[in-house]
């Protein structure tokens, strides 16, 4: 009796050390894998996330004025921004002006202010010549007398409006590279409204972009997606060929590609030598610098992007199920139709989503090969990046194709989430 009780009582132990050890041989098991993967998880981070974040960071940073005109912002920030300044405000600005007169955060501010309002750089130029203001024994004038000096200077400063750019700006952080790159602004009391109308080209650019991408998609989709059913047909030696002639396009550089599309497109290219030998036209075609050349060239270079996805799932739908909806009567268009391709819309989807996203990012293509109005994003973020140093611009810009980008990932991992659950 006494030995039963012993197993009895020694069995919820050993189950329970059973199962410490199972958890402990677990835990290593994850420790280890994190182990192998942290180089790389450190590697995205550092090279990748880190410095995504820290450019993102400066579409919403505004520190020119705040660092240029300190006092100027304090006397401004109970200001009703409808009256005139007070003269303390004009004192203000005088003592900021002196300080940064020679300074580059002069060049800075300057610039800054130019974008609310044109000319405005000339004017904060000829105020800080003009510093310090002293009277006749070098002694600062009392803020009354600054006031009056300051007007005569350039009576722009009477201007509420001026004084409205420097007020509204004071704080070190604002929205107004995100807002300007969505046609919009802040008014003098920080509500948002539309830009001028003939400022308003950013939207315009984004639904360009987009509507280049969806197109480029389509396209790419309706090439590849017979290639790829063709290919996933072949024996493995021949559908190996095949996707090698395929990819030899995708291993050659963009820039080459782009050179050879000019080439072919030009009005002495092959195309239109063709089509005027053919005497299908009597004239040249315009191929090349408008939205035509842009659509062929993109199509042809992101094609592969959108086969590949095709391919590998059509390679694993058995052609066993077709045979069977023939052979319950249904006709051969409809089997493939109802039978077939359902089955490769993540192929569809994953290629799709891939080729959009990287056709709306693209830059050199249209750059070379499109006109004026076929520019993308892209072409002004290089532009704010590299012509007017205007890096807020330009990560806002790019910080909202990044979100747009994003959201398309988002849509697209909820749609096939679903269409795996109603499968």
């Amino acid at each position: 009796m006494t030995t039963m009780t012993i197993a009895a009582d020694s069995a919820p132990e050993s189950a329970n050390k059973l199962k410490r050890e199972l958890k402990a041989a677990e835990a290593k098991k994850r420790a280890m894998a994190l182990l192998l993967i942290a180089p790389l998880a450190i590697f995205l981070l550092m090279i990748f996330v880190v410095p995504i974040g820290a450019l993102l960071t400066r579409a919403v940073q505004n520190p020119e004025i705040a660092t240029a005109l300190p006092h100027t912002v304090t006397v401004l920030r109970d200001w009703d921004r409808k009256s005139a300044p007070t003269d303390a405000a004009y004192a203000a600005l005088a003592t900021d002006l002196t300080a940064i007169a020679d300074g580059e955060a002069m060049g800075a501010l300057a610039r800054r202010l130019n974008t609310e309002i044109p000319g405005y750089r000339s004017l904060v130029a000829k105020t800080a010549r003009a510093m310090p203001l002293n009277d006749d024994a070098g002694h600062a004038l009392p803020p009354g007398q600054m006031k009056a000096k300051i007007l005569e200077l350039d009576e722009r400063w009477g201007d509420v409006k001026y004084w409205q750019a420097i007020a509204k700006n004071g704080g070190t952080y604002s929205p107004f590279y995100l807002l300007a790159a969505l046609d919009h602004k802040q008014d003098a009391f920080g509500h948002i409204i539309p830009t001028d109308p003939e400022q308003q080209i950013y939207l315009a650019v984004f639904s360009r972009t987009f509507v280049i991408g969806f197109a480029v998609t389509v396209f790419a989709l309706l090439l590849g997606y017979p290639l790829a059913y063709w290919i996933s047909t072949l024996n493995e030696r021949r559908a190996n060929l095949v996707m090698i002639l395929v990819l030899i396009p995708f291993w050659t550089s963009i820039l080459v590609r782009v050179a050879a599309w000019i080439v072919i497109l030009q009005s002495e290219g092959l195309v239109n030598k063709a089509l005027l030998g053919t005497g299908l036209i009597h004239d040249p075609l315009a191929l090349l610098f408008n939205r035509v050349g842009v659509y062929i060239s993109m199509t042809h270079i992101l094609l592969p992007f959108m086969i590949l996805p095709l391919y590998s799932v059509m390679k694993s739908i058995p052609p066993s199920y077709q045979r069977a909806a023939i052979s319950l009567g249904s006709h051969p268009f409809a089997a493939f139709w109802r039978v077939y391709v359902p089955q490769t819309y993540p192929g569809v989807g994953a290629g799709a989503l891939l080729v959009f996203i990287l056709a709306i990012g693209y830059y050199i293509t249209p750059a070379l090969l499109g006109g004026p109005n076929d520019q993308m994003v892209s072409y002004y973020v290089a532009y704010f990046t590299n012509v007017t140093i205007n890096w807020g611009m330009a990560c806002a810009l790019g910080g909202l194709l990044l979100a747009a980008t994003l959201v398309l990932y988002v849509i697209y991992g909820r749609f096939t989430r679903s269409q795996v659950s109603l499968g």
